[in-house]
């Protein structure tokens, strides 16, 4: 999301004097380096043709949200409450299997800080915080409106810089309180942390429901990572994920990532003319209405691969969804494990380094923090999303389109798969006839395979059913001997 709100601020708000991007350094690399490798990505390419001197107006500036004071020095910060009038607080930990300390350090602690240096901004109009719509997983609906945390958020850090990990690691479950993971628990105490700056500083809190590929900006169908869906995309495009846990009829809760951009553009613009004192909030969600279901999606996703598929695949990619937790589990040990088993076997035989288990294991992992999503259903209200979008004038709803009453979600899924075919896994169009031939070759075997399989069944059971017939003769007889034995010897009183 940071990528694509920068690069549609540089290309659509051209009157912007900077930008100012925190960074940390990473790898051995210096802000500034980061700077340069980060210009390199494909959806900055346009507007550096048109404008190359357009970097120049972002700044970079050395930082770190688990550093006292952010790791900024004297003179920055000084420059920073000096000029920014608007800032827009992303960074996050985003890990659904992290533990709690690092969760509540970087999202919970992070933000306090950031909030300390914003109070200090002479001339802030607006603060946007990106929170998600699964704040409170606890609620089946979610309203625009503030929710208390499940405990008070300052003495959740005072417990964390008190307590060991495995004092945390114990008493964790119990603060969830039916909470799916530290990351929806890390959201729900920063939103209430943000309540007690109400009267302090202009806030608005966006939230996002599930983030995915572009839907038209910065380009039709770009995607960075390959958390939640995409990941699902890939598993299931490579044939390693052949089920999966899901109620077909829930409403697949995604939006669009320039969809979820434009909205938070409009949001925090719209907080800096408002003269009210209270935060503002703002779900950037779809209506349930204008939802695909998950049902639709996967199988619309699994016919559009058929025409684009990977180029490498080592399976058949011919999985699908369960609603029965119990069929979901017997179909992962026979389609997941046991093909795993087989194959990292005979890499052994072959003296190579069998991967295959352990692949399934990161994947059954993923799964099981993906289905909590896809076997419950919510609503999400987005009024105030809907009418900061039809009160901008046609020019702004152009610019800045986030409308989401209707979606082409085959069009939006067929530009999905080309993106992760693209952006993800690197492969171009001209590598499309190859990946149909080699899926036609995978179709076979899966085919042939399977085949074979209900062969040997269906012989062993033609083998063997005369055996059984005769034992179960013998088994009558027996039992019919018994009973007239046992009725000659019986003594009858007269």
């Amino acid at each position: 999301m940071g990528k694509v709100l920068v690069e549609k601020l540089l290309r659509s708000c051209p009157r912007i004097k900077g930008l100012y991007l925190i960074v940390r350094p990473k790898k051995g690399l210096t802000a500034e380096a980061r700077k340069h490798q980060y210009f390199k990505c494909v959806i900055f390419h346009k507007i550096l043709d048109a404008n190359p001197d357009i970097v120049n107006k972002v700044h970079v500036i050395k930082g770190d949200l688990l550093e006292d004071d952010l790791g900024i020095n004297i003179d920055e910060s000084k420059h920073l409450i000096t000029n920014i009038e608007i800032v827009f607080h992303c960074a996050a930990n985003v890990r659904f299997d992290q533990p709690l300390r690092p969760m509540v350090e970087m999202n919970v602690v992070g933000t306090l800080k950031l909030l300390k240096l914003a109070e200090r901004m002479e001339n802030l109009k607006s603060f946007a915080y990106v929170s998600t719509t699964y704040c409170q997983c606890n609620e089946s609906v979610l309203e625009e409106h503030a929710y208390p945390a499940p405990q008070n958020p300052y003495e959740i850090i005072e417990m964390i810089r008190t307590l060991n990990d495995q004092s945390l690691a114990e008493i964790t479950p119990t603060l969830l309180n039916g909470l799916p993971n530290t990351y929806a628990y890390s959201k729900a105490l920063t939103e209430d942390l943000i309540n007690g700056y109400e009267k302090k500083l202009p806030i608005v809190v966006v939230r996002p429901s599930i983030v995915t590929a572009a839907m038209d900006e910065p380009l039709p169908g770009w995607i960075e990572g390959v958390n939640g869906p995409t990941g699902l995309m890939i598993g299931a495009a490579r044939g390693v994920i052949r089920s999966m846990h899901c109620n077909p009829d829930y409403a697949s809760t995604v939006i669009p990532v320039d969809k979820a951009i434009n909205g938070m553009i409009v949001a925090a613009y719209n907080r800096a003319l408002s003269e009210t004192n209270s935060i503002e909030f703002s779900n950037l969600c779809g209506s349930n209405k204008g939802l695909i279901s998950w049902g639709e999606s996967i199988e619309t996703g699994k016919r559009l691969f058929y025409q684009t598929p990977l180029s490498l695949a080592l399976w058949y990619p011919d999985g699908s969804i369960k609603k029965n937790y119990y069929l979901h589990l017997i179909c992962v040990i026979f389609f997941h494990y046991l093909p795993a088993y087989i194959i990292d076997f005979l890499l052994l035989l072959f003296a190579r380094k069998p991967f295959l288990v352990k692949v399934q294991n990161k994947i059954s992992t993923g799964l099981k923090l993906l289905q909590y999503y896809t076997t419950k259903d919510w609503t999400f209200k987005n009024d105030n999303f809907r009418q900061q979008y039809n009160e901008l004038n046609r020019i702004d709803q152009h610019i800045f389109n986030m409308d989401v009453t209707y979606i082409n979600w085959e069009q939006y899924i067929r530009g999905y798969i080309r993106g992760v075919r693209t952006y993800i896994m690197g492969e171009s169009e001209a590598s499309i006839p190859y990946a149909k031939k080699n899926l036609r070759r995978l179709y076979i075997l899966d085919r042939l395979t399977t085949y074979g399989f209900y062969a040997i069944i269906f012989w062993l059971l033609w083998t063997y059913v005369d055996i059984w017939i005769e034992r179960s003769d013998e088994i009558i007889q027996n039992a019919l001997q018994k009973i007239y034995f046992t009725y000659q010897n019986k003594t009858f009183d007269l």
